[in-house]
C-alpha cells in the first residue's frame, strides 16, 4: 500500500529520517537470529544499506546480496558499502531474479508492510531459501511505540483530519505481532516467533528531530513537503508543543519494531 506522497529515492534524505535508527534495530534484530558465520545471505528492500551493513559487520557473511526497486537506494548503499561480498542489485521483492534455495538467510527491514502483495514478497524469499534456511523480517510500530512518527501523525490529524487516511499506523495493520505471525505461518513456515526490539531515539534539538520531515522520503515527510508553508509551519510548532523537549534542548524518543523469524 502507498500513497501519492510517497517518494523513496534519495539516500542522503532518507538516512537523517529512519536510516540512522534502523542500524541499532538491525543489530539487535540479527543478535536475536544468531546466524553462525559464513552463510549466504539475501536483504529484500535494502534501501540505503542500513541492514547490509550490519549483517556485514556482525554475521560474517560468506556472500550477501541486496537488493531495491529504488535505483538511488541501491546506489547509495553500493557507493556507501566498499566490500566485496556483497552485490547489490535493483529488483522487485515480488518476482526475485534467483533461483530456487540459493540462500541460507532472507531478510528484510522495514519492507514488508510497503510492497504491494506482503504474502508474495514472503513466498519469494522462502523459495530462494534453502530448506532448514532462515527467513526473517522486522518493520517499525506504526500504531505504537515508534513515537517520532506517532508523535507526527497525531499532531498532523490534529490539524488536518484527513491526514488520518495516510497514517501508517492506520494504513498497515500488519505491523503487529499475530498479523506477522499469522502472515509467516500462512506461508508454511516453521517455528514461527516475533518479538519486540526498542532502541532510544535521542534528538540534540527540535530542529534535528524536524528537519528529516523536510527531505520527502516516505509518508510522513512527503505529506509535510506536499503543505503549503503555511499549514507547515502550523504543524512545525503544533509538534514543538507536544513533543517532551528537555532542559537541555534534547528530545528522547523510543523506536520500536517488530521482528518476527520462521525456519523453511
Amino acid at each position: 500500500m502507498s500513497s501519492a506522497n510517497e517518494v523513496w529515492a534519495s539516500g542522503d534524505a532518507y538516512e537523517p529520517y529512519v536510516g540512522r535508527w534502523s542500524r541499532p534495530v538491525a543489530e539487535a534484530f540479527l543478535a536475536w537470529l544468531g546466524v553462525p558465520p559464513g552463510r549466504r545471505w539475501l536483504d529484500v528492500g535494502c534501501g540505503t544499506g542500513a541492514l547490509t551493513q550490519v549483517i556485514l559487520r556482525e554475521a560474517q557473511p560468506q556472500s550477501l546480496t541486496g537488493i531495491d526497486p529504488s535505483a538511488g537506494y541501491a546506489t547509495y548503499a553500493r557507493d556507501h558499502t566498499p566490500d566485496p561480498r556483497v552485490t547489490f542489485l535493483v529488483g522487485d521483492a515480488e518476482a526475485l531474479p534467483d533461483p530456487d534455495g540459493v540462500y541460507d538467510v532472507a531478510v528484510s527491514g522495514l519492507v514488508l508492510n510497503f510492497v504491494p502483495h506482503p504474502a508474495r514478497m514472503l513466498a519469494e524469499q522462502v523459495r530462494v531459501t534453502r530448506p532448514g534456511g532462515t527467513v526473517a523480517a522486522y518493520v517499525w510500530d506504526y500504531a505504537g511505540q515508534m513515537q517520532l512518527m506517532r508523535h507526527f501523525w497525531d499532531a498532523a490529524v490534529a490539524l488536518d483530519p484527513a491526514a488520518r487516511e495516510l497514517d501508517e499506523g492506520r494504513r498497515f495493520p500488519l505491523c503487529r505481532p499475530g498479523p506477522l505471525s499469522a502472515l509467516y505461518e500462512g506461508a508454511g513456515l516453521g517455528r514461527v516467533e516475533t518479538r519486540a526490539i526498542d532502541v532510544p531515539t535521542r534528538f540534540r534539538d527540535f530542529d534535528d528531530y524536524w528537519e528529516p520531515f523536510l527531505g520527502g522520503q516516505g509518508p510522513a515527510p512527503g505529506y509535510a513537503m506536499a503543505l503549503d508553508e503555511e499549514r507547515r509551519a502550523a504543524l512545525r510548532e503544533h509538534l514543538r508543543a507536544r513533543l517532551p523537549i528537555a532542559a537541555d534542548r534534547a528530545i528522547h524518543l523510543r523506536a520500536r519494531a517488530w521482528a518476527v523469524r520462521g525456519i523453511r
